[in-house]
């Protein structure tokens, strides 16, 4: 019996060793069958994709019905109209009234310049209306003399007109006497001189009337002459008041002061710049490229995002649209139609207004730049874009 099983023992080995390791090389387990994902894991796979789907598709929903017409850039700066401050007149500063930064209201003074000068100007000028209204009045008191003369002239013409003819008639009564005998002809030749005296007497006396008359023309022009130069000294007047007021330099709108470079003792000439009043009133330029403004128009609304504040929004809305780009109000224009041309896309400049409450508008500082979205939705309904 051992001799009979002793050798079939290796064989029975040998013919079960090609078996496991054909079952180790089959499943790269060590004859461990494969694992399967969880119900939980493919549940949880499951929702993640779902969820995806649906981010995807609201996202598509979303930018189709309103992220397509939201309109946004980064070429944007806050603005303000500045006012630069220069004096209408030269002279040196006598006080500064104001400091950097500082508020100010419309009307408050900010320099003054020394006033010596233009007041004795207007002083000057003034001697010079109080002179003409004198010289009006002497030509007034000649004119009104002037017509006592003239009616003095009169009296005289018509006394010497009396005499005139009473000598006629002496001379027509005694012509037939001195003729017929009755009179002497030494009686006739005495009324006859006597005639013509007053004849000579008469044309004397007319003409010192028309002389008087020609008097009261003269003095006309005189006062004519003297109100013109009463007038011209009350303009030179009104031009040196005008002057000396403006040696007292005012605000012309309530705003900021901002570089500020005039110094007491400096002497400045007209047009010098002073210094700058910043409105409090700001508003947003916002070049946007010229792909951009085909929805945009005039009171559509805007979020504005300044790089300063980081997280802080506020409200405007379009106020107006440039008539031509950037490009076509720069000093030297380009001119596309000589040389070669690379197409470049254009900006365009949009105002935006700031819908903000005064006390937020102090965070506004002219020159900062900002990020503005226009929402062009109403347009694109109007022109049926909106589905």
């Amino acid at each position: 019996m051992t001799d009979a099983t002793a050798p079939d023992h290796p064989q029975h080995q040998a013919a079960q060793a090609p078996e496991g390791n054909a079952g180790q090389n089959g499943n790269g387990n060590g004859g461990k069958p494969p694992k399967r994902i969880s119900p939980r894991a493919r549940f949880i796979l499951r929702a993640l994709l779902g969820l995806a789907v649906l981010v995807i598709l609201i996202w598509v929903l979303y930018y189709q019905f309103c992220g397509k017409y939201l309109e946004s850039t980064n070429d944007a700066f806050v603005y303000a109209d500045s006012v630069t401050v220069a004096p209408k007149v030269s002279g040196y500063v006598e006080q500064v009234l104001v400091a950097d930064n500082q508020s100010v209201k419309a009307g408050q003074p900010l320099v003054k310049i020394d006033p010596r000068d233009y007041a004795a100007q207007t002083a000057q000028f003034q001697a010079q209306i109080d002179a003409a209204a004198a010289s009006v009045d002497a030509a007034r008191a000649q004119q009104a003399e002037q017509k006592a003369a003239i009616a003095q002239a009169r009296a005289q013409l018509s006394a010497a007109e009396e005499d005139a003819r009473f000598a006629r008639a002496e001379v027509e009564r005694y012509t037939p006497l001195a003729a017929s005998g009755a009179e002497t002809r030494e009686r006739l030749t005495t009324l006859r001189n006597q005639s013509a005296q007053a004849n000579a007497t008469l044309l004397s006396r007319r003409a010192a009337l028309e002389a008087a008359q020609l008097r009261v023309q003269s003095i006309q022009a005189q006062v004519r002459q003297a109100q013109a130069q009463g007038e011209t000294a009350r303009a030179q007047f009104d031009a040196a008041s005008v002057n000396l007021n403006s040696t007292e330099i005012r605000a012309s709108m309530d705003g900021r002061i901002g570089d500020k470079q005039v110094r007491v003792g400096q002497f400045v000439s007209a047009g010098t710049r002073m210094m700058t009043v910043v409105p409090t009133d700001f508003y947003i330029t916002a070049n946007f490229k010229e792909t951009q403004i085909g929805l945009m128009r005039a009171g559509q609304p805007a979020v504005i995002k300044v790089d300063a504040l980081s997280g802080t929004t506020f409200k405007g809305h379009v106020e107006s649209i440039s008539p031509g780009t950037g490009a076509q109000f720069s000093l030297l224009p380009p001119q596309n139609a000589t040389g070669n041309f690379t197409k470049i896309v254009q900006r365009v400049p949009v105002r935006i207004a700031v819908d903000a409450a005064p006390e937020d508008r102090k965070v506004f500082v002219a020159g900062l730049s900002v990020t503005v979205e226009v929402d062009t939705k109403a347009a694109g309904k109007s022109t049926g874009e909106v589905h």
